[in-house]
């Protein structure tokens, strides 16, 4: 007999029939229709982008954001997105308009998105609106975030400070040499009546890659410092969208701290990039840099021959004073000359008055020594004159000749000039002046009469 009632034996549950995956994942569907809104706003980072290839093609996209989990765990959270050809030709153009960019990776959005479930294709997004002005306040955050960085390190005021060469020659140009921009700047500095000395760095001009290639080609120019007296960063015209390559903080602190003073001409003519902020001086196109260039060098040249004048002018009224001197000077030599031999002349005549009893041959003798004197005094004076005044003149002439190699030292050349024609000449006077003396001292004075 058993030790307890057997209770009857129940029959099993059946178990759930299994469903198919498919079946479970049109569920999964179905929930998501019910349960979740037609669309939403949502803020997200783009990772990944593939652009149509050709017309009525597909965008799709790859959304990204880093956030934390309930644990306070970074976690990075990721879906697919599609932007279905006929919204792209619609909200593409509309978002490169607002923003001055196209869609690209990298770019933080605000889409307006519908969940869509697929059993064969899994979770991903359709967009069906972009906001394009949260995007441009994104950018707008981010340059002046760049410009109170360099701020902060002085880098917007630094290429100020530095001295441009009052004639910029020498000039190291960082550029492409495929550019139109180049091409015209290179052609326009040919044109000009002046020589300068190029040197091309070549880098990258638009795209990612720009900042890093302009970097490089500013080392580049950085060893060989001495060599240049500017650096000129020019590119050719292009979108909006080749200017942030140029709102890049590396790339701008780079132009501010370079020791050499930085010319930009980026080809933009309303729109400022960063880096024209910490340049040197910023002009809009690479022919506004090259005219620029020219302009200095044709105003240094007009203030040098402004000054050439004037020293030619000053040195023609120096000679034409010095000339009217040496006239002066020569008459009254001739009058003084003339003067003393009157006087001897009278002297002679008296004393032959009074040496008639003196032997006759003596007397006609010092006549005749004094004839000749008379003859020779006046046409030596006129020779030597003659001879100081073509000395003068080449001089002169040479003052001018030198003048036009060597303008900076003309005026102390005239300077020395002038002295030593005044020293010559008072030495030629006081000679001729010692010579009028000596023949003076040599006629024999007549005794007066016992």
């Amino acid at each position: 007999m058993p030790l307890y009632n057997r209770r009857p034996e129940l029959p099993l549950a059946p178990a759930p029939a299994p469903l198919g995956l498919a079946d479970l994942l049109s569920q999964v569907r179905l929930v998501l229709q019910r349960q979740l809104a037609e669309s939403y706003w949502v803020v997200a980072e783009v990772s990944d982008l593939t652009v149509p290839r050709f017309a009525g093609a597909h965008c799709y996209l790859t959304l990204t954001e880093q956030t934390t989990d309930s644990r306070g765990m970074p976690m990075k959270a990721q879906a697919r997105a599609t932007l279905w050809s006929q919204r792209y030709q619609q909200l593409a153009p509309a978002f490169e308009r607002a923003t001055g960019q196209p869609l690209r990776a990298g770019l933080k959005l605000l889409l307006r998105v519908q969940v869509r479930f697929h059993e064969q294709y899994g979770l991903s997004l359709d967009v069906v609106a972009i906001d394009p002005s949260y995007t441009v306040g994104e950018l707008a955050l981010l340059r002046l975030k760049t410009l109170r960085q360099l701020e902060e390190k002085g880098l917007l005021v630094r290429q100020q400070a530095l001295a441009l060469a009052l004639a910029p020659q020498r000039l190291a140009v960082i550029s492409s040499p495929t550019a139109a921009g180049f091409q015209d700047f290179v052609q326009q500095l040919r044109e000009a009546p002046y020589d300068f000395a190029l040197t091309l760095f070549p880098a990258t001009m638009q795209g990612d890659e720009a900042p890093a290639s302009i970097r490089a080609a500013l080392e580049g120019v950085r060893v060989r410092r001495g060599q240049f007296d500017a650096v000129v960063l020019i590119r050719g015209g292009g979108s909006r969208t080749d200017l942030l390559a140029f709102d890049e903080y590396g790339l701008a602190a780079a132009v501010g701290a370079f020791p050499l003073p930085v010319l930009t001409g980026i080809g933009h003519e309303r729109d400022e990039a960063v880096v024209d902020l910490t340049a040197h001086r910023a002009l809009k196109t690479p022919t506004a840099v090259a005219a620029f260039l020219v302009d200095r060098l044709a105003r240094l040249e007009a203030a040098i021959l402004g000054l050439g004048e004037q020293v030619v002018a000053a040195a023609r009224r120096q000679l034409s004073q010095r000339h009217t001197r040496l006239d002066q000077l020569a008459g009254r030599t001739r009058y003084a000359a003339q003067g003393q031999l009157d006087a001897a002349h009278d002297r002679l005549r008296a004393r032959a008055r009074q040496a008639a009893q003196g032997p006759r041959e003596q007397l006609r003798q010092l006549g005749q020594g004094l004839e000749r004197f008379r003859h020779q005094l006046p046409r030596a004076a006129r020779r030597a004159l003659a001879r100081e005044q073509r000395h003068l003149r080449q001089r002169g002439r040479q003052l001018l000749r030198r003048f036009a190699r060597h303008h900076q030292r003309r005026r102390e050349t005239l300077l020395r000039r002038r002295y030593q024609l005044q020293l010559a000449l008072e030495r030629t006077l006081h000679r001729q002046e010692l010579r009028l003396a000596v023949l003076g001292a040599r006629l024999p004075v007549a005794k007066p009469e016992a």
